[in-house]
């Protein structure tokens, strides 16, 4: 995996924030790249995060900076990999599988289950239909 790049999904959600942590760590174990990339699609709230109600109005700006707190509760100012962190619309599914789709990707890591959905669920929606449809190796992070 040495020179690829880790593509890793963030959605303000302590499972991807644990997810996001593996990444790190698996990106500095292998010298691989670091890619954290949030979905968002109207309507977006910034769930997860503290946006100010006051703040950027922008979908797109929110995004990012819900994108800019995960990153920063999970790893801290200075994480030990670069990581180049973008927001991009669409559904989460969608722009997951779209940036895990370029060549230089090696795995694709997801929490087990995000901000949706049904609580008791061990395999959220967009975990289970990347593991599915993912066209390289995907890693599903659980539990602590």
């Amino acid at each position: 995996m040495a020179g690829g790049t880790i593509v890793v999904g963030v959605d303000g959600s302590e499972q991807s924030r644990r997810a996001l942590r593996w990444a790190v760590r698996q990106a500095w174990l292998t010298g691989a790249r670091l890619e954290a990339v949030l979905a968002w699609e109207p309507p977006f709230s910034g769930t997860g995060a503290s946006v100010a109600a006051d703040g950027p109005r922008n979908l797109q700006d929110i995004a990012e900076k819900v994108l800019a707190e995960s990153v920063d509760k999970a790893v801290g100012p200075e994480p030990p990999v670069a990581i180049n962190a973008r927001a991009e619309e669409g559904t989460p599914a969608q722009v997951l599988l779209k940036a895990a789709g370029d060549e230089s990707v090696t795995l694709l890591v997801v929490g087990s289950r995000g901000l949706g959905g049904f609580t008791g669920a061990l395999l959220g929606s967009v975990s289970e239909y990347c593991a599915q449809h993912a066209p390289c190796p995907v890693t599903i992070v659980r539990g602590r």
